[in-house]
């Protein structure tokens, strides 16, 4: 604290003495000062830059060759959750500076249910603490703040009572409520519950079983694993009419993941395939609600995608899977290639041997996805009269350019092989030119596939055939429900109680996640 004018010395030389102390413990200060400020200022740019290169890395394709690149991508995700972790941790001096820097005013979701509490002063509202005078109320100040309760389990007790009529001693009684599992303890919310938490939120079952024993409930897994099974179950009239609402669609996005599987009788596991088949129109404006339907095999043969799509006709965009082969020479599918597998090809050669060749081919196809982020949301014919001015010239350009550094390079080098898959589907590839309907990647398919690449990381491995479609039956639902604005949990407990109370199968397109949130919604009112 500053000295008073009555305790400062008389003689100079003490004086000087005095404020050269002063002085020193002023820089001191100020020097500490900047050195917290220069290491919130490194811990930020550390954070930032953390943060770009995971969102880089999620960006890259994600499946069976990616197990190293998603390591690093943990790896990463720990590193920054360090960082934030002891940047919490600062003394309340360091973080009033950070907070002077960067403070965003993130106001809490209004749907949220709110508890107000209130804080009165010592005295309450009797009277003043200092002359003991009334106390008027002047206003008040309000903060909220984000609070939770644990998932709460608790025991429905379903009573129906008794009467009997005193003329002809007729006893009348309610029926009793439809259960989820015959003669089972789980309500349809509580299955939900369980669903949900492991095809969504990707716990296992032998993990909510050791949640819900922290909490005094000994459920086994084994259980668990039959309440999954009967809420499948109900959920397969769901799961069929998404089916036929997909494969009604004129044009379609296709793609597959490897899933391991168990091999009955050898103890290890082989890989199977989960595949995915989605209709989403909204980047044209289109008035289809959007859907996604997964299908199990245990292999990737061929004659699974002829056979899962026999039924379907139209625009079908998906890989360069010599599987599909054989549906595009019926005349009934037409393909669509993937701009974003073509340029992955050089982008993968790029990181490795970058060259002012891989640059200037990226730069190229950059171009092209630069005039579809111009189009999106727009109606099919202004999104192919813009590819046809801006997109068409540039892939010319594109085409006579890669044959022009193919014709210098080995066949076998690795650009070569790179600018040859484009230059082999460049019907396909540029087929989305005539219709605005098309897209110019199959990026619908691959983010319908996200939530099953980091599932398969904690769930391992699909115990059996029947494990896996029934797994495809819930992604099915989940993921139509996530396209739609539907909360998963919400939707799979009301329609397993209503399919188990006998919904007619004649009415239930109502229950389709596109309709059903309506019908919430009405309901709620």
């Amino acid at each position: 604290m500053p000295n008073s004018a009555a305790s400062l010395p008389d003689d100079i030389e003490p004086l000087r003495r005095l404020v050269a102390a002063q002085r020193e413990e002023l820089d001191a200060e100020r020097a500490a000062r900047k050195a917290a400020e220069s290491a919130l200022f490194s811990r930020d740019l550390l954070v930032e830059k953390l943060k770009v290169q995971i969102a880089r890395l999620k960006r890259i394709h994600f499946g069976r060759s990616s197990e190293k690149l998603a390591t690093e991508i943990a790896q990463l995700e720990l590193a920054l959750e360090e960082l934030e972790t002891a940047q919490a941790e600062l003394p309340p001096r360091a973080t009033s500076i950070a907070r002077e820097r960067k403070a965003p005013n993130r106001s809490l979701p209004p749907h949220l249910p709110r508890e107000e509490i209130i804080h009165l002063p010592a005295s309450g509202n009797c009277g003043c603490p200092a002359c003991g005078g009334a106390l008027r109320r002047l206003g008040e100040d309000a903060d909220e703040i984000l609070d939770i309760e644990p998932v709460v389990f608790k025991v429905a007790r379903h009573i129906r009572p008794k009467f009997s009529c005193r003329v002809c001693e007729t006893i009348v009684q309610a029926p009793a409520p439809e259960k989820a599992v015959a003669r089972g303890k789980a309500s349809f919310r509580m299955i939900g519950h369980v669903i949900v938490s492991k095809f969504d939120h990707h716990l296992p079952l032998y993990r909510q079983a050791e949640m819900m024993a922290a909490q005094g409930i000994d459920i086994d897994r084994s259980t668990l694993a039959g309440w999954t099974g009967q809420g499948a179950a109900l959920l397969d009239p769901i799961v069929a009419r998404i089916r036929e609402a997909v494969l009604s669609s004129s044009k379609l996005h296709t793609d597959d993941t490897p899933v391991p599987m168990l091999d009955p009788g050898s103890g290890k596991t082989k890989t199977a395939r989960l595949w995915v088949h989605a209709m989403d129109d909204r980047a044209y404006g289109g008035a289809t609600n959007p859907a996604v339907w997964f299908a199990f095999t245990p292999d990737r043969r061929a004659e699974h995608p002829q056979t899962m799509l026999r039924d379907f006709c139209g625009h079908l965009q998906a890989d360069a899977y010599a599987g599909y082969e054989e549906l595009y020479r019926s005349g009934r599918i037409i393909e669509v290639a993937c701009w974003g597998h073509a340029r992955r090809k050089i982008f993968d050669l790029h990181q490795t041997q970058a060259s002012a060749i891989t640059t200037e081919l990226l730069e190229r196809i950059g171009g092209l996805f630069a005039v579809e982020k111009k189009v999106r949301g727009q109606p099919p014919d202004i999104r192919r009269a813009a590819r046809q001015s801006q997109s068409k010239p540039q892939l010319d350009e594109l085409k006579a350019r890669m044959e022009e550094i193919r014709a210098k390079l080995s066949a076998k080098s690795a650009l070569a092989v790179a600018i040859s898959y484009a230059l082999k589907r460049w019907p396909a590839l540029t087929r989305y030119l005539d219709d605005g309907r098309l897209e110019i990647d199959n990026l619908v398919a691959e983010r319908a596939l996200r939530g099953i690449a980091i599932g398969r990381r904690n769930w391992l491995f699909a115990g059996s055939r029947a494990g896996g479609e029934r797994a495809a039956a819930i992604y099915s639902i989940i993921e139509s429900c996530k396209l739609n604005g539907v909360e998963p949990f919400a939707y799979i407990s009301d329609v397993m109680q209503k399919i188990a109370e006998g919904w007619p199968n004649s009415r239930i397109d109502e229950l389709m996640p596109w309709t059903w949130n309506q019908m919430a919604r009405q309901k709620a009112a």
